[in-house]
């Protein structure tokens, strides 16, 4: 039997506070003295830490000792109104009117309007072997769109695998809405990791284009040229100096090729981390290698529902969803250390 336990705000203090325990699952509610709320869920593998109230971001997934989240100049969460107030996570939604990063004609922030959002409802619902952290918010304007969103995360006892969703209803009586997502996942940088997939590797493509953020070096050209030429797809983290500035992979349609698509991070001497998810509901994947001394990212598989070249590009591009009114579209992704 399903139980359910609701989580108001005032339950998240800066003295954290064990609210669930069970032989499988500790859930513990905090705050970090930034302001920012926590909800730390263990198993006996490791635990994940969401911050409820700012987006159901995944700021940290610890399992067998491992921190599977980028390094970067954050050693907290941050309160903020854009993504880049608090930039260390492992997990955020980017997304959902608008995602990715904006071209000179778009009108949205960097990820959207959602990454920073603060949810209107957050609980937990638990069986004998799992556990569900959900939160729900409602997106009303006037003379503009009128959406809600259901976040979950499950964890499994025993495991060091989570499954993240997204549920996006249209509320609106007469509009279509716009929909564009990513479930942005910002992995831990290994050197000598070993990058695979279950498609080929002419799936994925360098990006050529360059964003207004990146800055390149002449080293970073010279070396985007040699990939170019070569058509190689990177699958070895042996030299980080190459992502610096980061270089970015996107890949084609995945629907043609697989059902659902599972990407893996092998470490040297250590597990290995997976991404898998429908390519039916998140048809593309993004591929994000970032190294300099302030942040270290390998983000091997980011799942989407488009490229993340931002609104316009999509709607260009045909992969802007655009849904009915009172309909829902649903997105799962399961990530971790594999079993």
């Amino acid at each position: 039997m399903t139980q359910r336990i609701n989580l108001p705000e005032k339950l998240f203090d800066q003295e954290p506070y064990n609210i669930y325990q069970d032989e499988h699952f500790t859930v513990t509610t905090m705050q970090y003295d930034t302001g920012v709320a926590g909800l730390k869920i263990s198993n006996n593998r490791g635990y994940i830490v969401i911050l409820p109230f700012q987006g159901f971001m995944i700021w940290d997934a610890v399992f067998d000792q491992l921190s599977l989240k980028m390094a970067s100049a954050f050693d907290k969460p941050y309160l903020g109104t854009q993504v880049t107030d608090t930039y260390g996570m492992f997990q955020f939604t980017s997304g959902v009117l608008a995602s990715g990063t904006p071209s000179e004609t778009d009108q949205h922030p960097l990820h959207g309007e959602y990454p920073m959002t603060k949810l209107d409802h957050i609980y937990l619902e638990f069986d004998q072997d799992n556990i569900i952290i959900g939160g729900e918010y409602e997106y009303v304007k006037g003379f503009g769109y009128h959406y809600r969103t259901h976040n979950t995360a499950i964890m499994h006892a025993a495991s060091a695998l989570i499954d993240i969703g997204l549920k996006v209803t249209n509320l609106s009586n007469y509009q279509t809405m716009p929909l564009q997502y990513l479930n942005h996942l910002n992995y831990c940088y290994v050197n000598g990791a070993t990058m695979s997939a279950n498609v080929p590797e002419n799936a994925l493509k360098l990006r050529r284009s360059i964003p207004a953020h990146v800055k390149p070096t002449a080293n970073w050209r010279a070396f985007n040229r040699e990939l170019q030429a070569s058509g190689d797809v990177i699958e070895v983290l042996d030299d980080g100096s190459r992502f610096d500035p980061e270089i970015v992979y996107m890949s084609t349609d995945l629907r043609p090729l697989v059902d659902r698509a599972v990407f893996k991070m092998s470490l040297p001497n250590g597990p290995t981390c997976v991404t898998s998810f429908n390519t039916k509901e998140l048809p593309f994947v993004t591929r994000w290698l970032l190294h300099n001394p302030d942040q270290q990212v390998a983000a091997f598989a980011i799942p989407g529902t488009s490229h993340p070249d931002g609104h316009n590009a999509a709607s260009q591009a045909g992969t802007l969803i655009h849904l009915a009114p009172g309909k829902t579209q649903s997105f799962t992704v399961t990530t971790g250390i594999g079993e």
